[in-house]
Parts: structure tokens; sequence; C-alpha cells
């Protein structure tokens, strides 16, 4: 299973969203399978900032993990965000979170990412696309999320529960 998460918290956020799926769909080498519900957090690490909307998207792709993060990273770029401060507002961030049972570190992409156990933003959206995915050290998706909410620190709000229309490039 291959998973992209997806945030933003700049303009019109569930639009920027949709926006980055159409993108990454457009790209002939790139299918979208499922998305999850759309959800509402307080932003992570840099506190003055608006609240994010957060998914998770998994996806079905030849392309290498590289090359993914690369597509990503163009859309981010099309979409005209600019990275002026870590963990700071953006337009839109795309994440590859997992990419089947790949694992690796380079300069540029570790997978499983990182910061998946640590973030009830990513988890709660991951568990809507891959309920049943077991994740580092052979944890469940549940398993990860009970250790981070037990902190109490972050609070996820379902905004929107969608579907996504491949044909019109939309939610519905």
């Amino acid at each position: 299973m291959i998973l992209i998460g997806l945030g933003s918290n700049m303009g019109e956020r569930d639009q920027n969203l949709q926006q980055a799926l159409g993108m990454l769909e457009a790209d002939s080498s790139i299918r979208i399978e499922k998305i999850s519900s759309i959800y509402e957090t307080a932003p992570f690490g840099v506190m003055d900032q608006d609240d994010f909307l957060n998914m998770v998207v998994a996806v079905n792709t030849e392309l290498s993990p590289e090359m993914l993060l690369q597509k990503c990273l163009g859309v981010e770029n099309a979409m005209g965000r600019v990275r002026s401060r870590h963990w700071g507002p953006r337009i839109i961030d795309l994440d590859l979170l997992l990419y089947d049972a790949v694992q690796m570190q380079t300069n540029n992409l570790t997978l499983p990412h990182p910061g998946i156990g640590q973030r009830a933003f990513v988890l709660i959206p991951m568990r809507d696309v891959a309920m049943d995915t077991q994740l580092q050290g052979g944890l469940t998706i549940d398993s990860m999320l009970a250790g981070v909410t037990e902190s109490g620190e972050q609070e996820v709000r379902l905004w929107k529960k969608v579907e996504w229309d491949s044909t019109r490039k939309c939610f519905v």
C-alpha cells in the first residue's frame, strides 16, 4: 500500500487538497485508489498559524519511491508552496508516508515516514484508508494512535466526509 498525506492551512484549504489530488491523478503514472475523510487539526510544531485540513490517500503507481516523491514535490511547487519556516504555514504539503513494505533512508526520503507514530492528524486519516496496515515494528494504526491520543495534545476533528470522483477530479 502506498500512502500520501496531504495538508493545507492557507487560503481555501479544501480546494487546495482537491487541486493537489487532481494534479496527482492527472499524471498517468499515478492512480488514486482510496481517500480518507478530511480532518481539521491545530498546527503541529509551530503554533502561531491557522488550523490545518489533513487527509491521506492510497495510490497505485509503478513509479519508484524517489520518483513519486519528486511528483509530490512538483505538485507543491506548481501550487506555489514556499518553504519559509520549518513546520510553518503552507498552501499544500504532500508527504510520502508508506510505500508498500519499503524501508529506506536517503538524504531526501525516509520510509516509512518517521513522524507517523507521533501524529494523530496522520494516523486518523490513515485508518480511513488502511485500517489493517501494520506499521513500524508490526504495530497497528490503532495501537500507535492510542499512544498519541493518551497525551491529549492533538485534537483531530472530522471536517468533512468525502469521496473522490476520478472522472471529474473533484470531491463529491
